[in-house]
């Protein structure tokens, strides 16, 4: 395994671009919600910690992780910089999985080819629960914190360009 005795969630932010003036939307499924709820606050304290202020991030939640994409489209609408989607799908007996990982992969990739503002990718897509906690704020560290990072790069680079 890639992550495997690695911590995700290491990072200066003295080496980031300046985030105070960017607006960030985060779009949280409610399915799995002890997963989801780590990844938002990994996401949000990162955001914090790197100087936005509180009112600059604005939260929706959906009811699962297949609706993130329409919660993101939504959200692309707000004004904001940039928008993170977090979710968590953790395989079970069916291809119920393959179909949901599939489907928000697509529709995500869909909305930063037909937008102008970056969508960030955090859905956990992890064999186990143990995974997934591993990668929420466990052992692995806090997928949160690198879309939080991401998205402060990305928002950057759209106004960069």
């Amino acid at each position: 395994m890639a992550t495997e005795n690695t911590n995700l969630s290491n990072y200066d932010s003295t080496t980031l671009p300046d985030a105070t003036r960017f607006r960030f939307g985060i779009v949280v499924s409610e399915w799995n919600p002890t997963i989801t709820k780590g990844l938002l606050r990994g996401a949000v304290d990162t955001l914090l910690d790197c100087g936005v202020n509180q009112s600059n991030i604005q939260t929706i939640h959906v009811p699962g992780s297949f609706e993130l994409i329409y919660g993101a489209k939504k959200m692309q609408q707000q004004l904001v910089d940039a928008v993170i989607t977090i979710g968590s799908v953790i395989k079970g007996e069916t291809k119920h999985f393959d179909f949901v990982c599939d489907g928000v992969t697509q529709g995500i990739k869909d909305l930063n080819i037909l937008h102008d503002v970056p969508v960030i990718f955090c859905v956990l897509t992890d064999d186990t629960l143990q995974q997934s906690i591993e990668r929420s704020g466990g052992i692995h560290g806090n997928k949160g914190v690198e879309a939080a990072i991401t998205a402060i790069k990305m928002a950057h680079l759209s106004h960069t360009l």
